[in-house]
């Protein structure tokens, strides 16, 4: 870990350094074996982060951390609150993953530097970025059937493609975190959304955080 920026400023210096290390290109052509899902649930202050690991669409790992926020909220710089507790909660895990993928932005962000590419950036491995809205950019509405795609622009740029994973239903928006090719990403989140809108992983890291902020109540 970096030293932790303190306030806003610092934070937005920090991804104006680190986003140059973003690699955006395919790490390798084998799918992932491990896939780890990454989320945060919230009450207050309070926050629990975690990590469901699948194999196959099937859990093989988990790990979950309680602590607080110490960042503010501050639209584009999200990952601030959320990144210390997940990286704890990855440390935790048995089995490394091959591939997170993170409820949220990669490059689909202001700066570039959404939470998946910081994520990736800083454990080295390959991540994308499924967010359930667009952060920033202009997009057209895909087709109506499951794979159905359009491109997310930013500033004349393609930074995301908007994914529909589900036949008639809301698409989600996917983005290059680190060491992985968007048409791969989007191959990936295709993958791993077999039956709901969101991949597998989200909802079982969704569900394991807010299971486990409701228990520590």
């Amino acid at each position: 870990m970096h030293p932790w920026p303190a306030t806003p400023e610092q934070a937005i210096a920090l991804q104006e350094e680190l986003r140059h290390q973003v690699d955006p290109t395919d790490s390798g052509a084998e799918p992932p074996r491990y896939v780890a899902g990454l989320d945060v649930a919230y009450d207050g202050d309070r926050l629990a982060a975690a990590v469901v690991v699948l194999q196959e669409l099937r859990e093989v790992d988990r790990a979950v951390v309680l602590g607080r926020t110490t960042f503010p909220y501050v639209p584009g710089l999200f990952a601030f609150r959320e990144i210390p507790a997940l990286v704890e909660a990855l440390g935790r895990l048995r089995i490394t993953p091959d591939l997170l993928v993170c409820d949220g932005q990669g490059l689909a962000h202001p700066r570039r530097f959404g939470l998946a590419c910081h994520l990736g950036v800083l454990t080295g491995l390959p991540s994308v970025g499924v967010a359930k809205t667009a952060f920033v950019g202009s997009w057209a509405e895909p087709g109506p059937s499951r794979g159905a795609t359009s491109d997310l622009v930013l500033d004349g740029e393609v930074v995301g493609q908007v994914v529909r994973t589900q036949n008639k239903t809301k698409p989600v928006f996917v983005s290059v975190g680190h060491r992985i090719g968007l048409g791969t990403a989007v191959e990936r989140v295709l993958g791993l959304t077999p039956r709901y809108r969101l991949p597998e992983t989200t909802r079982a890291a969704d569900h394991l955080c807010r299971q486990a902020l409701k228990g520590s109540s």
